[in-house]
């Protein structure tokens, strides 16, 4: 069901605390654009801002979840496995 340019919240928890960061930074630069777009009249899909607003609450779900130490970042399992 889920759309295959939508990040799903699995494959956001593989990535490391820095990878997060440069995906949301990444999609906040896309939803501007997007807005932009619709501003001016040259949008021609309506549903990647949703998409993309989504993407962007998934990442901040995993990074909250580590902070709250209900998920662990994979470069801090292989340390703790160590």
């Amino acid at each position: 069901m889920a759309n295959a340019g939508a990040a799903q919240a699995s494959e956001l928890r593989e990535l490391t605390a820095e990878e997060l960061v440069l995906r949301l930074k990444e999609y906040k630069e896309e939803l501007f654009n997007l807005r932009f777009q619709m501003a001016t009249g040259q949008l021609d899909n309506n549903r990647r801002l949703r998409t993309v607003r989504t993407d962007i609450a998934r990442i901040y779900t995993v990074m909250r979840e580590r902070e709250l130490g209900l998920s662990v970042a994979p470069d801090a399992e292989s340390e703790g496995a160590a």
